[in-house]
């Protein structure tokens, strides 16, 4: 297997539909809204196997002092290979620099993000206004 991390943005909408649909994520419920936020992003990367979309992972960035990385999805037959540790490790290298780099993680992926260098915010408490249902 050799994944190519890419950062174009002509993604077909069904394979992004069929990678949110494969890990239960709400927001394909949303296509129109989903393909505009994502391909829009201040940074898309995705993670491609033999032109088979296999992850995906925006940032969006004011472009010189913080960046925010909503989105970072791996098809689950995909898990565990280091798929979404290429596309952070690619994602860091261009914000390596910023004064603050965000997230939001919950269940399994805290462990992951933690492997990845981010710690939780001194004694932050993460607050939202969701319209979602995986959560």
């Amino acid at each position: 297997m050799e994944i190519n991390i890419s950062d174009r943005r002509d993604i077909k909408i069904e394979d992004i539909l069929e990678l949110y649909r494969a890990n239960k994520w709400s927001s394909a419920d949303k296509p129109t809204e989903l393909y505009n936020g994502l391909t829009n992003s201040h940074t898309l990367l995705s993670a491609w196997d033999n032109g088979k979309l296999v992850g995906i992972g925006n940032a969006i960035s004011d472009g010189h002092l913080v960046v925010y990385y909503p989105h970072l999805l791996v098809h689950p037959d995909y898990q565990g290979k280091g798929i979404g540790k290429l596309i952070m490790e690619r994602m860091q290298e261009r914000y390596k620099d910023f004064h603050m780099q965000m997230l939001t993680a919950d269940g399994e992926a805290i462990d992951f993000y933690q492997k990845t260098g981010f710690a939780r915010a001194g004694k932050t408490e993460p607050m939202w206004i969701y319209n979602g249902t995986e959560h």
